[in-house]
C-alpha cells in the first residue's frame, strides 16, 4: 500500500455519511457500464500511482538531487494529504454532488501528476505528491457512491467482485510499470513517465466521465468540520515533520517540543470533535464509535498496520537498489510473488476461512506475516549481499499471505458491532487512520532504518563507497524488519479485542447496501 501502502491492499470503504439514494437506480440504462469502467479507471489510477512510485524512488533520489528526508515525503506527503482530506471529500460529495466532485478530483489529479512529471526540484515534486494526495481525497471517496447510486442492488456484488479485481490487478501492475518506465527512460526522461503516464488517462476520464456519469447527492449530507481536519492536518505535521528531518538536523529541542506539542493538538482535537458532537451532530470524529470495544480494537490493529507498511515498502525498496545495487526492473519482479500471494489469500480468506473461522483467520494471518518478517530477516543475514531474487519469494510468499488474510476480512470484523446509523462514518475513519499509519510509518523510516545505516557507515566511514554500504543497507533492512515484526505482534494481541465473528455482519451484506457493506479497495498514499 499499502504503502496506499506503500503497496498494500485492504478493502475499505472511503465514504462519510451514508449516500441514501431516494429511488433504486435502474437496470436497462447501459450508461452504467461506461460510468463504472470510468471510475475503476480512476481507482487503478490512483491506486497503481501510489506502487509505481515506490520502484522508482530511488532513480528520483538520483537524478533529482533530493534528500533522504525528501524522498519520505514524496510518498508521506500524498499519504497524509489522502488522509486528511478523505472524509472531507466524501462529505462534499453528498453536499454538492458526487459526479461534480469525481470530476474535480481527476481532473485536478491530473493537473498534480502533470505538476510531478515536470517538476524541477525535489521542493516542487513533493508540493505537487502534496496536491495530488488532496485531489485522491476529492476523488476516490466518490467511486463507490457512485457506483450505489449507479447500478441497483441486485447487480452491486458483481461490481464489487470487479472491484477485488481491480486491486490485485493494480498490486501487480504497479511496481512492474514502475520499474519498466524507469527501466527504458523513455526520451531521456528518466523516472517522470511514471507521473505523465496519468495525463491521457486523466483526461480520457474527465472527458468520458463528464459525459456517462450520472449527478447524485445525499437527501442530508452533514456539514462540514473544516476546524477538525485543520486540527488533524496540524498534529500529524508536528508529529511527522521533526521524524523525517531530525536525523539530516543532528535532532535538535524544536523537533521534541514540536512532536510533544503534536500531543496536545490531538487532545485539542478529541475535546473539539465532543464539542461540536453536542452542539450539530456533525463531527469530523465520531467519538462515540470508540466506546464500541471491536471498533477502537480495530482502528488500532488498522492503524498500527498502516505504519508496519509505510516501514516495510518504502525500506524494502531502498534496500534492494541502494543496498543490493539491483536494477527497478530487477526489483519490482521480484515483487511479483508477494503481489500474487496477497490477491490469492484475500479472497481466499473471505470466501472460504472467515465464514468458517472467523477472527482466528486474522491473527493467523499477523502471526503468518511475522514468521514471513522473521524469514526474510535470517536470509538477509545469511546470504548478504549475494541474495538472489528466487532467494526472496519464500519469505515474500510467506508475508503476502499473511498479508491477504489481514486486508480482506478486517473491515467486517471493524464494523461488526458499529450501530448501523454510524455504518458510514466509521468506515470512512477506517480509511483515513489506516492511511495516517501509512505516512507515520514512513516518517519512522528516519528512525529505523536511516539511523542504523548512520551508524554503520560511521564504524566503517573509509569504505563507505564499497561494500560497506552496501552492508549498512541490509543491516538498516534487517533492524527495520524486526521493528515491523514486533509491529505483527501487537496487532495479533490487539485482535483479540475483535469479535470472534462477523457472520451475521457478513450474512446480512447481500440484502444491505449500507456503507457498512459496500467495499472498496484501499489505495494507499
Amino acid at each position: 500500500m499499502t504503502s496506499r501502502t506503500s503497496a498494500g491492499t485492504d478493502p475499505v470503504t472511503h465514504h462519510s455519511a451514508p449516500p441514501a439514494e431516494p429511488a433504486e437506480p435502474a437496470a436497462g440504462d447501459r450508461r452504467r457500464w461506461f460510468a463504472l469502467a470510468i471510475v475503476m479507471t480512476a481507482a487503478f489510477m490512483d491506486l497503481v500511482d501510489v506502487t509505481i512510485v515506490n520502484v522508482a524512488i530511488p532513480s528520483i533520489q538520483r537524478d533529482a538531487g533530493a534528500t533522504f528526508s525528501q524522498i519520505q515525503w514524496i510518498t508521506a506527503g500524498y499519504a497524509l494529504a489522502f488522509a486528511a482530506g478523505l472524509i472531507t471529500g466524501g462529505r462534499l460529495g453528498d453536499i454538492h454532488g458526487r459526479k461534480r466532485l469525481f470530476l474535480i478530483g481527476i481532473a485536478g489529479f491530473t493537473l498534480a501528476s502533470a505538476l510531478c512529471g515536470f517538476a524541477a526540484n525535489p521542493e516542487m515534486l513533493v508540493a505537487a505528491r502534496i496536491l495530488q494526495g488532496g485531489m485522491a481525497a476529492l476523488m476516490v471517496p466518490q467511486v463507490l457512491s457512485i457506483v450505489h447510486a449507479t447500478f441497483p442492488a441486485h447487480e452491486r456484488g458483481k461490481v464489487f467482485g470487479l472491484f477485488g479485481a481491480v486491486v490485485g490487478l493494480g498490486a501487480v501492475m504497479g511496481p512492474l510499470l514502475g520499474a519498466l518506465l524507469t527501466e527504458w527512460n523513455l526520451f531521456g526522461l528518466e523516472w517522470r513517465p511514471i507521473f505523465l503516464i496519468n495525463l491521457p488517462v486523466g483526461i480520457a476520464g474527465l472527458i468520458l466521465g463528464s459525459r456517462f456519469i450520472t449527478e447524485s447527492k445525499a437527501p442530508k449530507a452533514l456539514k462540514l468540520d473544516m476546524v477538525g481536519v485543520a486540527l488533524v492536518t496540524l498534529g500529524l505535521l508536528m508529529l511527522l515533520y521533526p521524524l523525517t528531518r531530525g536525523r539530516e538536523l543532528g535532532w535538535p529541542l524544536w523537533g521534541y517540543v514540536s512532536m510533544g506539542g503534536a500531543l496536545v493538538v490531538l487532545g485539542a482535537l478529541v475535546a473539539y470533535e465532543r464539542r461540536k458532537a453536542a452542539r450539530d451532530g456533525s463531527p469530523l470524529v465520531e467519538l462515540s464509535l470508540f466506546k464500541v470495544k471491536s471498533f477502537a480494537a480495530g482502528i488500532a490493529v488498522q492503524t498500527v498496520f498502516g505504519v508496519a507498511l509505510g516501514i516495510f515498502f518504502l525500506v524494502w525498496t531502498l534496500y534492494m537498489q541502494y543496498g543490493l545495487g539491483w536494477s527497478p526492473l530487477k526489483a519490482g519482479l521480484t515483487g511479483i510473488p508477494f503481489s500474487i500471494a496477497v490477491s490469492t489469500a484475500a479472497g481466499l480468506s473471505v470466501q472460504k476461512l472467515v465464514p468458517r473461522f472467523g477472527r482466528k483467520v486474522l491473527q493467523a494471518g499477523a502471526l503468518v506475516m511475522a514468521i514471513g518478517v522473521l524469514i526474510y530477516i535470517w536470509e538477509s543475514g545469511h546470504y548478504g549481499l549475494s541474495i538472489a531474487p528466487w532467494q526472496m519469494a519464500l519469505p515474500l510468499v510467506v508475508m503476502g499471505v499473511g498479508m491477504g488474510l489481514i486486508v480482506a476480512p478486517l473491515t467486517d470484523a471493524i464494523l461488526s458491532e458499529v450501530p448501523r446509523e454510524h455504518s458510514g462514518s466509521a468506515s470512512g475513519l477506517i480509511s483515513t487512520v489506516q492511511q495516517m499509519g501509512n505516512a507515520l510509518g514512513l516518517g519512522l523510516v528516519s528512525v529505523v532504518f536511516f539511523g542504523v545505516i548512520d551508524d554503520r557507515l560511521a564504524e566503517g566511514a573509509e569504505s563507505a563507497h564499497g561494500s560497506a554500504a552496501g552492508a549498512a543497507f541490509a543491516d538498516g533492512f534487517q533492524h527495520a524488519l524486526g521493528w515491523v515484526a514486533a509491529v505483527m505482534a501487537v496487532i495479533f494481541l490487539l485482535m483479540f479485542a475483535l469479535p470472534k465473528r462477523s457472520a451475521q455482519h457478513i450474512e446480512g451484506a447481500a440484502d444491505d447496501p449500507s456503507p457498512a457493506t459496500r467495499k472498496e479497495p484501499a489505495l494507499v498514499g
